[in-house]
């Protein structure tokens, strides 16, 4: 329930306070008194496009707040999914925009984005112009009123689910065809590219063992003359005494003193542990002189093999074998996809028929709901209309199967005639526009008892009536607002204002 409007610099306003009350509250005043602007600046609040035009000449900022009852809305969760402070009593929606164009939003003083406010606002208001009988054009608004009568909110929400799922199953088949068929396409160069990389047997870390093997290979004369050199210090000596020699006699004369200087046994064991290493180390330096030698064969493999790395790197813009490898591994897993493209494919399309079974099953349902739900509408709408001026109305639902869609397989078209004469087509294309006008009222209405209506605002609606039918009207709208509803009609016919429980004059006055 909106409890309390506050308008501050908004086009000819400077300063509005209104308080609502429950119920049925209409609002009159002569043509161009401001009520459009209130609405106006009601639109505002709901999220309607700011524009620096509305705010007063010479002020800064404009501001819209208005205050809301929203215990019996049950709204909880969407405070709490968008962390905004819960407060059922007193809800305060504020917008506020400035002359450099900038629009601020907040609820209950927390700011949000203007996409949050104007979906609580939708919430909370639901607002019927003239221009909203355009909705009868529409094929979903009438298939929403349907749904509604249907009680099928939970269902259809399953269905949309189902829906979501069978167009991903249907979008991922899609998808796998088109990547089976470039794959396919490549083929024969991935089975080139495959064997031509397990044609060189890569394994990790063979670069580097085989760069340092050609290093070796090359330079054999040089690494056998090093060796030998050392080998015939440690082993032979240019003075008839090796190095060995010279530390085994070190060692034997510490130890010959070693009773008298106790010192020296230390020393002589410590020279005899390396007399031991360098012994080992001889051995193997003398072993490394007599076995290595100049390989032209061994090295031409080895650049061959080097040259095959070399030029798989470049080719492909690698810089090691470890790349290489793994663009083999996934060569290798886009040649296994293509082995094994039919038979994922079906299993992709198998998903997509399940997902399409459960849809049309869910859709199967929904058809029945809407189609037991069309003859309340029409039995309902016939008995709204015939006090309303249209004795020998006749309304029907129309339902035609359509493509498969996010609300299902339903083409819903509400269909209309005043009189017994003429044939019922669409409303939209036969009704007037008082007629229309009666329509949607009458829907509203029916509506209304079905489901908790926010605050509803008619705003001239009464368009093309007058007399009994205006005062019919206004007595169909004190009886929506007698349900526990509010109800504000904007109105220019006493037979409507006489009607309304609460009552507003709109006027204007010129000053300074």
């Amino acid at each position: 329930m909106l409890k309390q409007l506050y308008i501050k610099n908004f086009t000819l306003i400077d300063t509005l306070d209104i308080r609502f009350n429950n119920g049925f509250s209409v609002i009159t005043g002569e043509t161009g008194a401001g009520k459009s602007i209130i609405l106006g600046a009601i639109n505002l609040l709901l999220g309607q496009r700011a524009d620096v035009k509305n705010i007063m000449r010479n002020h800064a900022k404009c501001v819209i707040e208005a205050h809301f009852d929203i215990s019996r809305y049950g709204m909880q969760e969407f405070f709490l999914n968008n962390d905004i402070d819960y407060d059922d009593t007193d809800c305060i929606l504020r917008r506020e925009i400035n002359t450099s164009g900038k629009s601020r939003a907040f609820i209950n003083d927390v700011p949000v984005p203007l996409t949050t406010i104007k979906a609580l606002g939708e919430r909370l208001i639901d607002i019927h112009s003239q221009h909203q009988n355009l909705l009868l054009n529409k094929e979903d608004f009438q298939l929403e009123v349907v749904d509604i009568i249907a009680s099928c909110q939970q269902l259809l929400a399953e269905y949309k689910k189902a829906y979501h799922c069978y167009r991903e199953a249907k979008k991922a088949v899609q998808d796998a065809v088109v990547a089976i068929n470039e794959s396919r396409k490549n083929e024969d160069y991935l089975r080139f590219q495959q064997k031509e990389l397990e044609d060189a047997h890569l394994e990790k870390g063979m670069q580097e063992q085989l760069e340092q093997e050609n290093e070796m290979l090359s330079h054999v004369e040089e690494i056998k003359t090093a060796l030998y050199d050392v080998d015939h210090l440690l082993s032979d000596g240019d003075h008839g005494q090796s190095l060995l020699d010279m530390l085994k006699q070190a060692s034997r004369s510490l130890a010959n003193i070693s009773a008298i200087y106790p010192e020296a046994a230390d020393w002589a064991s410590r020279i005899e542990s390396c007399h031991i290493e360098m012994k080992d180390i001889s051995q193997e330096i003398a072993n490394g002189v007599e076995n290595i030698e100049f390989d032209p064969q061994r090295l031409d493999e080895v650049n061959a093999t080097l040259d095959k790395i070399y030029t798989l790197q470049q080719k492909h813009h690698l810089t090691s074998v470890e790349e290489l490898i793994g663009l083999l591994n996934d060569i290798n897993s886009q040649l296994d996809s293509i082995d094994n493209s039919d038979s994922q494919l079906a299993m992709l399309q198998e998903r997509e028929t399940e997902a399409l079974d459960r849809c049309r099953q869910l859709a199967s349902q929904l058809h029945e709901a809407r189609m037991k739900a069309a003859k309340t509408v029409e039995e309902e709408m016939c008995r709204r209309l015939v006090p309303l001026g249209m004795p020998n109305v006749r309304f029907a639902v129309s339902i035609e199967e359509k493509p498969l869609a996010d609300d299902g397989y339903d083409r819903i078209s509400f269909l209309f005639s005043a009189n017994t004469s003429t044939a019922m087509q669409p409303v939209s294309q036969v009704a007037s526009g008082g007629e229309i006008a009666r329509v949607m009222l009458s829907l509203k209405a029916m509506i209304s008892g079905a489901v908790k209506l926010p605050t509803i605002i008619f705003d001239e609606i009464d368009t093309g009536v007058s007399g009994k039918i205006a005062e019919k009207m206004g007595s169909i709208m004190h009886e929506m607002a007698a349900a526990k509803r509010q109800v504000v009609s904007i109105t220019h016919l006493p037979q409507i204002a006489a009607t309304g429980s609460t009552h507003y004059k709109v006027f204007k006055e010129e000053g300074d």
